[in-house]
């Protein structure tokens, strides 16, 4: 049975079309009927992903060709969703390694092909986009055997086999230049090249849980691939626990569900190698183990990163609070976060000092961003603070993370980016010329990385490209300087007027415009030097037999400059919050009475 069956994961850099690819086998392997809407990115399920146009949990689906089950997994390619990839590698036996003909592997691509040549996974270079103008698949095939070299490939997956075509107009070749017919030539491959699933289809039935899924009729579905035996409904079995040593949890399997294009259909009974979700547990976590003897052991469970970023989330202390949100309360917030937990295992959460704080770890802000948004649309409102490091002291001193950044600037920009990379405290490890970019490799503090992002898109007006990969802990690098400038701080509650912020675009650029309420201690702009000033936001204009409210007022209002949620939670400094509402993003001090926060300055807290 499992000789039909294989099993494989899509590695790919953001961009590079691995989506649109799954479409395309989704398509031919005859998942829709003649008459049925085909769905354009189907893979990207939430509507964060739909959005940004990025992959970021890892799901599967299945396709069948010719007789023959592929399952594939799509995982993400941001480095910091690196807990979705590490545990879809457990599940599969060969990767498809996306590449586009123009950009070649990127940053991302090496993060997960490191990790999938080190699971010993045999790889299928797909060469995407050869459409595209000033397309150089050729040259792109010899970067790719060199990143396979850089990675230490053994001999078997060096001679990896390759495919050329465009996952968008629907064709694959062996060679350039063959006819454009079909995706053919990308099943065959897979077919031929990637093994059948590792499986002992006489031993009894075990399985790692590598995915949790949640359904409103039967609750939490375990998903893993079958390492061995046969399951049917009805079934007793033994829940192994992975946090718990020793604990076993005795249940019965009420439901078996195959992955068959995009849904899932119930079967009787599942086989040894095939990828399934089974349903009937309690309680079961990723990383458990499932087995029908009593004395069956657990399996080894892959260690994930470590997070390398800390923020704090807290219960809205502001004077707004709750006209938005419906969800409000500590223990609302705690609920939700602890069954954030139990579907993503790279974030850590625990309990602050202070009542209604809670810290949050992670690999990266861009994971804790997604968190936030996506609380923020089912209704909860919430402090966030300033993402910190997680340090290590090591034989006596003080560690910090240090990661690879490469950025792709034009020619033109090169030399503001290495200033900023400087005043940063990164260390240049390589330059690159390309085309019409330069590439800039450099070694900088987690710390340093923050914000970066945006300083470049700001320097290159939007054409820059930054990827960043965690690469050790090292010695503290000293005080790094990320924010220049102070910010103006409202001192009277209320709505704004433009009168007022006429007044205040004098002393810096605006961040709310006229008819917003503010509070005394929001953000209401940024001041150029590097000291927060106090405004009043909400004056109104004195009226005399003379003149009306409204003359004069129509001069020059600069509209103000509105942050996405990832900007504001690396702009804000240490002593500032970020306001997360369903419908707002405020900007706010810590201590929200001036008097009172220019007192704890003083004293030097």
């Amino acid at each position: 049975m499992n000789q039909n069956i294989r099993n494989i994961a899509i590695i790919a850099h953001v961009d590079h079309g691995k989506t649109t690819l799954v479409d395309q086998l989704l398509k031919e392997g005859g998942v829709y009927r003649a008459n049925q809407a085909v769905e354009v990115r189907a893979m990207d399920s939430m509507d964060l992903e739909k959005e940004k146009g990025i992959t970021i949990k890892a799901k599967n689906t299945s396709v069948h060709w010719q007789g023959k089950i592929v399952n594939i997994l799509d995982t993400p390619g941001h480095a910091d969703f690196g807990g979705e990839v590490e545990r879809a590698l457990r599940m599969v036996d060969g990767v498809l390694l996306v590449i586009d003909s123009y950009d070649g592997p990127q940053a991302q691509t090496r993060f997960v092909l490191r990790k999938a040549l080190a699971h010993g996974l045999k790889v299928v270079i797909v060469i995407n986009k050869i459409d595209r103008p000033n397309a150089d698949p050729v040259k792109m095939y010899d970067k790719v055997l060199e990143l396979l070299m850089e990675l230490e490939a053994t001999e078997e997956q060096f001679d990896a086999p390759v495919v050329y075509g465009s996952g968008r107009d629907g064709y694959m070749m062996y060679k350039l230049g063959d006819e454009k017919k079909d995706m053919t030539p990308l099943f065959q491959t897979i077919i031929d090249h990637v093994p059948p699933p590792f499986a002992k289809p006489e031993e009894p039935f075990h399985m790692l849980v590598s995915n949790i899924d949640w359904s409103d009729y039967v609750g939490r579905i375990a998903v893993g691939k079958i390492l061995g035996g046969v399951i049917k409904v009805g079934d007793p079995m033994f829940v192994i626990r992975h946090n718990e040593p020793g604990k076993k949890v005795r249940t019965k399997v009420t439901k078996i569900f195959e992955f068959t294009g995009l849904g899932q259909r119930e079967v009787e009974q599942a086989h040894a190698g095939n990828i399934v979700g089974l349903a009937g547990f309690e309680d079961v976590d990723i990383g458990d183990t499932l087995d029908v003897r009593e004395d069956g052991h657990a399996l080894p469970f892959t260690q994930i990163d470590p997070p390398t970023l800390e923020m704090q989330f807290s219960v809205n202390d502001g004077p707004l609070v709750g006209q938005e949100g419906k969800l409000v309360t500590s223990r609302q917030i705690r609920e939700r976060l602890m069954r954030e937990l139990k579907t993503n295992v790279s974030i850590y959460i625990d309990d602050a000092e202070r009542a209604g704080v809670f810290n949050v770890k992670a690999r990266g802000t861009m994971q804790v961003a997604v968190l936030v948004e996506t609380m923020r649309r089912e209704g909860f409102e919430m402090l966030v603070s300033r993402p910190t490091v997680i340090e290590k002291i090591v034989d006596g001193a003080r560690h910090e993370p240090y990661e690879t950044v490469w950025v792709e600037v034009p020619d033109e920009c090169v030399g503001s980016i290495m200033q900023n990379l400087a005043n940063r405290k990164g260390q240049l490890t390589n330059m690159e010329k390309l085309t019409a970019t330069t590439m800039i490799e450099a070694t900088i503090t987690t710390r340093g990385l923050i914000g970066l992002e945006i300083d470049v898109i700001n320097a290159t007006s939007g054409r820059g490209i930054t990827s960043h990969l965690f690469k050790e802990y090292g010695p503290y690098a000293g005080e790094v300087l990320t924010r220049m400038t102070g910010v103006i701080t409202a001192t009277e509650a209320g709505e704004t007027t433009t009168y007022a912020l006429l007044m205040v675009q004098e002393r810096g650029k605006l961040f709310i415009g006229p008819g917003e309420q503010v509070f005394e201690g929001m953000i209401v702009g940024e001041n150029p030097r590097n000291e927060d000033i106090s405004c009043n936001a909400v004056r109104e204009k004195a009226l005399t037999n003379f003149r009306s409210q409204g003359s004069g007022v129509a001069t020059g209002l600069i509209p103000a400059a509105k942050m996405s949620l990832e900007r504001a939670l690396e702009y804000i400094a240490s002593d500032e919050l970020l306001e997360v509402t369903p419908k707002n993003l405020r900007l706010r001090k810590r201590i929200l009475n001036t008097g009172e926060r220019l007192k704890a300055k003083k004293s030097g807290k």
